[in-house]
């Protein structure tokens, strides 16, 4: 009974069987932790890929609120086009990048490819990239 408690108490110093049980509990931990961790966001797939039958156009993209006077308190996505901004939605501000660097949505307002339609004062994308920025004459 001794030896029985002593190899419960002190796993290392015990039998092969509790050393084996103990070594996969804590792989199993390890592998259910691993699996737990997200992934960074990224672009939706439905959004990478044109549709044909649609026009793209070409939009300023930004912040809503840091860069084209849209009323919130947090940062969206948002597009002008048309000399109206709309909030997006379909896509989110940090799907495209850090919102906050210095080409980032909050600091630049960007040239971007879209299609969608405008819906209840919000444009609703189904397709968005992101243009990049114009080389810089030196």
């Amino acid at each position: 009974m001794r030896t029985l408690l002593a190899s419960l108490c002190n796993p290392w110093g015990g039998t092969p069987a509790m050393k084996h049980l103990l070594l996969l509990f804590l792989l199993g931990t390890a592998a259910t932790a691993a699996r737990a961790q997200t992934a960074p966001a990224t672009a939706h797939p439905s959004i990478s890929v044109p549709d044909p039958a649609q026009p793209v156009q070409v939009v300023e993209a930004a912040c809503g609120q840091c860069r084209l006077g849209l009323p919130g308190k947090s940062c969206d996505l948002a597009v002008r086009t048309a000399g109206k901004a709309y909030f997006v939605e379909g896509t989110t501000i940090d799907s495209h990048g850090d919102a906050h660097a210095k080409d980032g949505f909050c600091q630049a307002i960007r040239q971007a490819e879209v299609q969608g339609r405008v819906v209840n004062e919000q444009f609703v994308v189904t397709y968005f990239r992101l243009l990049p920025e114009p080389k810089k004459a030196q």
